[in-house]
Parts: structure tokens; sequence; C-alpha cells
């Protein structure tokens, strides 16, 4: 004989399912409306904003006499527009994360709650860090080799969509590359590995920064070098805050000492 189901925890889980789908649908949209919101804020600002990202180029190319070009009818008014979008998103950013860790949080117990903030604070402002470091150190270095290692007879002319392009990978690049300390904190937090099977493979983490260098950027070894040191230096960041904030019993010893190669 079958047993009678029991409709009304069927109701509940499907009345709890409903529930989430509907939060999830709300902060989605408060995320969609806090964007658009910033991009009009923004969009009578666009020619400005990319006058401002162009600045780093513009100065390099004033010296050698050369100028910023717009090779398709529609790009003085897409590159902004692209441009501003970017930047709406990055600005939106902390809010997103924000509804996303309002959606997840009571699901999580209070020690995950204690590990996921920080991270999502931390990898925010790493990313930030990253954008800042390539516009203010790199680009000056990069854009100052490059419009100099012109053959005689060559004029530099970028157009402004190839150069927001550009723009937009390098400032990827080293805002994924200053998550390092976050990626090497939940390795050793998780118990994927260990802070010392982790210092062991330093010379192979250091080998790594500089091929990750040698991909991401221009292939100069300043601009290279400037992508190298950061990620290695930002790799023994994240193995301090590991001493720091993680106790040795915790920390998945033995775990991971298969990821160290031999």
């Amino acid at each position: 004989m079958v047993p009678p189901r029991n409709t009304d925890a069927l109701e509940e889980g499907e009345q709890s399912f409903l529930s989430h789908l509907i939060e999830l649908r709300n902060r989605l949209m408060r995320a969609v409306i806090c964007l658009v919101a910033v991009l009009l804020v923004l969009m009578p600002v666009s020619n400005t904003l990319y006058e401002w990202l162009s600045r780093p180029l513009l100065r390099q190319m004033a010296e050698v006499g050369a100028q910023m070009i717009a090779t398709e009818v529609t790009s003085p008014f897409l590159a902004p527009f692209k441009l501003t979008c970017f930047v709406s998103l990055l600005i939106s950013v902390p809010y997103i994360f924000y509804q996303l860790w309002a959606f997840i949080a009571p699901g999580l117990y209070l020690n995950e709650k204690k590990l996921v903030l920080p991270l999502l604070i931390s990898s925010t402002f790493l990313f930030y860090c990253g954008i800042s470091f390539a516009y203010f150190a790199v680009f000056p270095v990069v854009f100052g080799f490059l419009t100099t290692a012109a053959p005689i007879g060559v004029t530099v002319m970028t157009d402004i969509s190839k150069y927001l392009d550009f723009v937009i990978v390098m400032f990827c690049a080293f805002g994924a590359a200053f998550e390092v300390p976050v990626l090497t904190f939940l390795i050793v937090r998780t118990g994927m590995s260990t802070r010392q099977a982790l210092t062991e493979m330093r010379p192979y983490v250091i080998v790594g920064a500089f091929v990750i260098g040698a991909v991401l950027t221009p292939p100069d070894v300043i601009s290279q070098t400037m992508m190298a040191v950061p990620i290695w230096m930002l790799y023994e960041v994240g193995l301090l805050f590991c001493r720091i904030f993680i106790p040795e019993e915790t920390s998945g010893e033995g775990s991971g000492k298969a990821l160290v190669p031999k």
C-alpha cells in the first residue's frame, strides 16, 4: 500500500522555493536599477571620462607629435558610451555584492558569515587597487615605451576604440592579479593546501607570475615585470594573512602536500 503523500510538506517546500526565487528576482532588479541609475548619471560626462582615461597615452603621444583617431563612423559615440558602461559597473559593484551577500547570508552559519563578508570587501578593494595600479603606474611606462618604439617615418595614431579595448583588458588583468592574496587565503582556509606547501611552491609562483605578465602585457620587459612583481608580492601578503588569521591546527595540514611539485 502506497503511503499518503505529505501535501503540507510539499506545499511548504514549493512556497519556500518560490519565495527564494522572488527574493532573488527582487535583488537582481535592485542591482540592475542601481547600474542603470549610475549609467544615466554618468552619461553627460562620457567624453570627460574618456578624456581622463586617454590622458596617459595622450601625454606620451604629444611628445612625438601624434594624436588619437576614430576610424569608424560611430566610434566617437560608442567608445565613450562603452567606457561609461564599464565605469558604471565598477561603481555599482559594492552594491551588487551587497545584494548578493543579503541573499546568501540567511543560509550561512556564523563562521561562514565571518569569512564571506570580509572576503567580498577585500576582493572588491583589491580589484580597485589593481585598476589604480595599472592606470597610475603601468600605463605611463607602457605607453611611453610603445610610442617611442615606432620605426622612423611611422606616426603613432591610435584608434579610440582599440585603445579602450586594450585598457579594459589591462584593467581586468591587473584587477584579477591583485586578487592573489584572497585566492591564497582561500586555498589554505578551505584545506586545499597548507601554508607550508604554498611557501615551498614560491619558486614556481615567481616563474608563473612572469609567464602571466608576458602573456597579458605588451611585449616589453618593463610592463611584464610590473605585473609579475606585484603578483609575487601579493602572494607573500596572502601567506602572511594565512599565518596571522588561520591557526596552524585548522589550516588543513597535510591535505595539500601533493600540490607541491617534485
